[in-house]
């Protein structure tokens, strides 16, 4: 209560009018940016074909793009924010929530992880994380923390599961909502990743939840072949990956986000640098 949750500190060093746009824009679908990136093939092809090679590794591009967020949120710990009862966070750890399907048919159900990474993690340690995750909770008999917590709600009836939401949110609103909660829900996390790529579909702009404090969504798309210009001013057929971002504007300025989008275009034009652990992990401001 009054400014205090388990999962993140209210920032005291804020510009008046930052601090002031909250409560202007009051929920994340008042507040969403979308961005779209598209990234040269070639060069995530051939730095996985090189991991293959060379050192027996296998790396997908969903590996890369997780890799790259949790370098970025290390080195840009403002994106790390979130906006609860208008007031703004920084984030005590950082966290990744993605979805999985445990078999590829219409009937089957899916799943949500969420991992906790340190900042400072190399490709092959966020690899081997997201792996074993998977394993763990791909098969159609496992349960984690989050389908626990969902079954509990959903073998009430409506009406309680209406209320048990509803004291959820009021709960998490106040700064109130129990340890256990939060880490079982994918809704509070840094950033989630959806992987649209592996069912051979297209990007897509996925909305902010409002429950929650995820501020940060992206979609990996499919492969598309597009006409790119090239230095002489003609155009040549290049096959690309796109990246549907949608952010919430309200816990840092458009500059800020701005070189941070930069970023993270030059981890996955070069991503190799993600090889190497990172060395210092920059703090958010008090």
């Amino acid at each position: 209560m009054f400014g205090r949750r388990s999962d993140g500190k209210k920032i005291k060093n804020i510009e008046p009018f930052q601090k002031i746009i909250p409560h202007i824009m009051k929920t994340r679908s008042d507040s969403q940016n979308i961005f779209t990136h598209y990234t040269d093939c070639a060069v995530l092809d051939e730095f996985i074909a090189r991991n293959r090679e060379e050192n027996s590794v296998s790396i997908s591009y969903f590996h890369i793009i997780i890799a790259s967020m949790v370098r970025l949120l290390a080195e840009r710990p403002q994106i790390n924010r979130f906006v609860m009862n208008g007031r703004i966070f920084r984030r005590n750890d950082i966290q990744i929530s993605f979805a999985v399907k445990k078999a590829l048919r219409d009937d089957a159900v899916g799943t949500t992880i969420k991992l906790t990474f340190r900042g400072d993690e190399n490709i092959y340690e966020v690899k081997k994380a997201v792996d074993e995750a998977i394993v763990e909770n791909a098969t159609l008999k496992s349960n984690n923390d989050t389908d626990k917590t969902a079954k509990v709600l959903t073998n009430m009836p409506n009406v309680f599961i209406k209320m048990g939401v509803g004291l959820i949110k009021f709960l998490d609103k106040h700064g109130m909502c129990p340890k256990k909660v939060l880490k079982a829900s994918p809704f509070h996390t840094s950033c989630f990743i959806t992987n649209m790529k592996s069912i051979k579909t297209d990007y897509i702009y996925h909305h902010l939840y409002d429950f929650g404090t995820t501020g940060i969504f992206i979609a990996l798309g499919k492969e598309e072949m597009k006409a790119v210009a090239m230095p002489d001013g003609t155009l040549a057929p290049r096959k690309l990956v796109g990246l549907g971002i949608v952010t919430d504007e309200r816990f840092c300025d458009g500059f800020y986000y701005a070189n941070s989008l930069r970023k993270l275009r030059s981890y996955l034009e070069n991503p190799s640098v993600l090889e190497q652990n990172l060395d210092h992990i920059i703090s958010d401001v008090e």
